[in-house]
């Protein structure tokens, strides 16, 4: 038997649209005025992680006290959202409308789960505020993916059990997260290493119906 599905929830970055190469240039901006080497690689290791485990993964166990961490963490934050103003809805990822309006037409409710504390603002800037019934952030739990803690919140908020969910990612600490949640999972682009229940390309030619036949 197929699962009851009533609920998606879908990660922001590199799913519903691509601001990583804002998040590169405002984490490198900050890493060149500090002297640490930062480059795209290392860029890579940040998707689906906080502000603060980022810095973390960057700093690779340099210390440095609190107030500094904070002072850097706002820096980047600043230069990123110089970098959203050029975010319109032309920047949706190929897909996302089409998926998100057969899934309003078959009734499932829809949810946002990222680590950003600027999701709101970017699902803005994108045009998006009514689609989703749910907008989970940075600010709404304590423990970060790859806990299952934000997906379990957007679930809870859109009253769907995580069986009857299911969650889009394309990152390894999102799928993580999804999986120790007890949600499905449709992992797109690198994150088939991470074993989803379901891997896609991207969501270019994602068709909800064979995604949902594929479940069973």
């Amino acid at each position: 038997m197929p699962p009851e599905i009533h609920g998606l929830i879908f990660d922001l970055d590199g799913v519903i649209t691509d601001t990583a190469e804002y998040h590169f240039l405002a984490w490198k901006r900050v890493a060149d005025e500090e002297g640490i080497p930062f480059t795209r690689e290392d860029n890579e290791a940040l998707r689906g992680l906080s502000r603060r485990e980022s810095l973390n993964t960057i700093l690779k166990g340099r210390p440095i006290d609190e107030a500094t961490a904070q002072n850097w963490m706002d820096r980047k934050n600043t230069y990123y959202l110089e970098h959203l103003e050029e975010l319109t809805p032309a920047n949706l990822l190929p897909g996302v409308p089409q998926l998100l309006d057969d899934a309003r037409a078959r009734g499932l409710k829809l949810g946002l789960g990222s680590a950003s504390k600027n999701a709101r603002l970017v699902v803005s800037r994108l045009g998006m505020e009514s689609l989703f019934d749910v907008i989970g952030d940075g600010y709404c739990v304590v423990n970060a993916k790859p806990a299952p803690d934000l997906f379990l919140w957007v679930a809870g908020a859109l009253r769907v059990y995580p069986t009857q969910a299911i969650v889009f990612e394309d990152a390894e600490a999102g799928i993580n997260a999804a999986r120790a949640g007890g949600f499905f999972t449709v992992g797109l682009g690198n994150a088939a290493n991470n074993q989803p229940t379901i891997w896609l390309p991207s969501l270019e030619k994602a068709s909800l119906g064979e995604i949902l036949a594929r479940l069973s």
